[in-house]
């Protein structure tokens, strides 16, 4: 019978090999899926593996869903590797995409292409307030990050449906509950012309590659990762575990913040009730699936985005349902938890004796 044994030390194999085998499976359970559902598993293959790369166009509109994936991702896994558990970085992306909205409701006509710079810099900021509110609740009170960063999703969702359906409402928006379309100045650069995709790509690019040199060229990153995953010892090396903590929630609600203005002045150009897509929420698997490190993370933002389209494709032209995207994006979760085990643990066949009669 097999038998899982513990390892004497992780291994490194299966650390990086672990993520590959659980897309390996993620891909045979959506093959079971569709053929549960009474669909060609081929055809269905092909909305979430080919269909989104098989053209400029397509590949396009890849790196629009992969930009906000990998910026919340790059600012998750500072809190992760810190041992700080933002589950809110939904909530934060939606409060930078507000703050940014409001900005460039301000635009006009005339209004000079500085104001993309204020734009960005209202998502940061707006990203950081609401991540301080954790970091606030966690530093002088001791509550839970992860109950307090979730919680805070809602208000957010709320704040953005007030100002929409109330002082924001577009009034020549036919009772729609929307902002005002911003003005063309304040929307962020795109890379080539008949692509959606904009200079957001390279900034997470940027981002990734100064995240690296942080984490693991530098002693302030390995002072945050000690402060948060030992804090007796950080202390004992001079290192504040304090400041990890409020390090680590205002980098991930910064990044989360910069998506939200990214989206709402790029490819959304407006403030909608439909503002929050789940990003923050994906952003995790992400982080986990791209092992928290920065190259890892732009590997995995790309899957995730080709989840998101190969859900949007499989409902249109297969008639299935919207949370496709979700329950591909929770197998490939699940299945990574699962051949995690054998990062720690090793599968061994023990034969069974047999009993005397």
């Amino acid at each position: 019978m097999l038998r899982l044994e513990p390892r004497p030390q992780a291994s490194r194999l299966w650390t990086y090999a672990s993520p590959l085998l659980a897309l390996v499976l993620t891909v045979l359970l959506g093959v079971a899926l569709f053929v549960a559902l009474g669909k060609d598993p081929v055809r269905g293959l092909q909305m979430f593996f080919w269909e989104p790369i098989k053209t400029s166009y397509a590949l396009g509109e890849l790196m629009v869903k992969a930009t906000p994936l990998l910026v919340i991702a790059l600012g998750l896994s500072v809190c992760f590797r810190s041992n700080v558990w933002n589950i809110g970085a939904e909530g934060q992306f939606v409060i930078g995409a507000v703050c940014a909205g409001g900005v460039a409701l301000l635009a006009e006509k005339d209004t000079g292409r500085w104001i993309v710079l204020a734009v960005l810099l209202a998502g940061v900021l707006g990203g950081m307030l609401w991540a301080g509110i954790t970091a606030l609740l966690r530093d002088r009170f001791n509550a839970s990050e992860i109950l307090v960063s979730l919680m805070l999703v809602y208000v957010a969702d709320m704040v953005l449906s007030y100002l929409v359906y109330g002082p924001w409402k577009d009034p020549a928006g036919f009772n729609f509950p929307q902002s005002k379309t911003f003005e063309l100045v304040t929307q962020i650069p795109r890379l080539m012309d008949g692509s959606r995709v904009s200079m957001g790509l390279l900034l997470a690019l940027v981002g990734a590659g100064l995240l690296w040199v942080f984490l693991f060229r530098t002693r302030a990153g390995f002072a945050q990762q000690v402060g948060g995953l030992a804090p007796d010892a950080a202390r004992y090396a001079g290192f504040s575990s304090r400041k990890a903590l409020w390090v680590a929630l205002l980098t991930s609600g910064g990044a989360a913040g910069l998506a939200g203005a990214l989206e709402v002045a790029g490819p959304i150009g407006q403030l909608t009730p439909y503002v929050p897509a789940g990003y923050g929420f994906a952003a995790i698997i992400v982080a986990f699936v791209g092992r928290l490190h920065p190259a890892g993370m732009v590997l995995s933002a790309v899957l995730m985005s080709m989840f998101y389209i190969g859900g949007e494709l499989a409902q249109s032209r297969l008639g299935l349902p919207k949370s496709i995207t979700g329950v591909f994006q929770g197998l490939l979760l699940f299945c990574l938890l699962a051949c995690d085990t054998l990062v720690a643990y090793r599968l061994r066949w023990v034969a069974q004796k047999m009993g005397s009669v």
